[in-house]
């Protein structure tokens, strides 16, 4: 049987599937097996995933349920005793596998070992890194302020470890990856493999896109995390909050596509600097009020051409294949 199982859970994924299976395909530890989960797709999807000559991926197809269901079809199927999620838009470096194995293996303590990120744009051309974290052991705490893992296509997880929480909430279309991995937190260890390896990416069709919607479910998420925690963790809750309208701030600056598209922005920044105000000392804080006096003192067409360029300059060049 194959060490690692990777699971891939597709949604008309026709414009990302094949670099996705290729990233899998180009991995220099080879011990795997591929489940694809065809999530109803409607597109070609699977007529692209019929032209992938790969033996040792196997594509199941169901009505549509969401990608907490879809990843939880895909556990259930798989024979190797380490589990990689990757969702069918995201990438992964050539050595992602090889080094959260070894990394697995150096510490057998840990059940869960996790990468740096990069987020990239659509079309992978523009490229950021995420400030990168060294978190190891219990990281309860840590997790429960932030996902600094970002996205469920970064973990290599132990398959008992998975069966141990019951695998992903089934209810959840947003938060879904973070709310299963406080859990793990929970109960087990984490390993950190202090390399970029995975390449999130954020388009104007993902889920990250969907800024009411998405504050909306997270505030849910966030509440259902927070009345699981112990009491001694509940006053971290302000911090998460902060955190999550921070991000929702840095999304909707992303998408600014009319002068009127600033005012949610604002309203999202201003919620995180109102339920903690130590946020205005942050740095990233800081980058996201001066873009936003960019769009306040410009012209808009002069703002979206300083914006843009700030986004260049500190964007970077990677080989998915390194």
């Amino acid at each position: 049987m194959p060490k690692v199982t990777v699971i891939v859970p597709a949604y008309n994924a026709e414009q990302t599937i094949v670099a996705t299976i290729a990233s899998v395909q180009q991995q220099t530890y080879q011990d795997w097996e591929l489940i694809v989960i065809n999530d109803g797709s409607s597109d070609r999807t699977l007529e692209l995933l019929k032209r992938i000559r790969e033996p040792r991926m196997r594509v199941y197809h169901y009505s549509n349920a969401g990608v907490s269901v879809a990843r939880n079809r895909g556990i259930a199927l798989a024979q190797g005793e380490l589990i990689a999620f990757l969702d069918a838009d995201d990438l992964w470096s050539a050595d992602k596998l090889e080094l959260q194995v070894a990394a697995l293996q150096q510490y057998p303590h840990a059940a869960v070992a996790y990468s740096w990120t990069y987020f990239m744009n659509a079309t992978a051309t523009t490229i950021h890194a995420a400030p990168g974290v060294w978190f190891e052991g219990d990281v309860y705490q840590q997790l429960l302020v932030r996902n600094f893992l970002y996205s469920g296509s970064n973990p290599l997880v132990r398959r008992d470890a998975l069966v141990l929480v019951g695998g992903f909430e089934p209810t959840l279309t947003h938060g879904e990856d973070w709310e299963l991995f406080v859990r793990l937190a929970a109960v087990v260890q984490f390993v950190v493999v202090p390399v970029g390896q995975v390449f999130y990416r954020q388009s104007s069709t993902s889920a990250s896109a969907q800024v009411d919607l998405m504050e909306q479910r997270l505030l849910l998420v966030i509440d259902s995390v927070f009345s699981a925690a112990p009491p001694q963790f509940l006053s971290l809750k302000s911090h998460c909050l902060a955190n999550l309208y921070q991000y929702l701030t840095q999304l909707c600056l992303k998408r600014v596509s009319h002068p009127n598209g600033t005012k949610q922005a604002k309203q999202m920044l201003w919620k995180a600097i109102s339920v903690r105000p130590q946020m205005l000392l942050n740095r990233h804080t800081q980058t996201l009020l001066f873009k936003l006096l960019i769009l306040r003192f410009f012209s808009y067409k002069v703002a979206i051409y300083l914006l843009h360029s700030f986004s260049r300059s500190h964007a970077v060049k990677i080989s998915f294949n390194s």
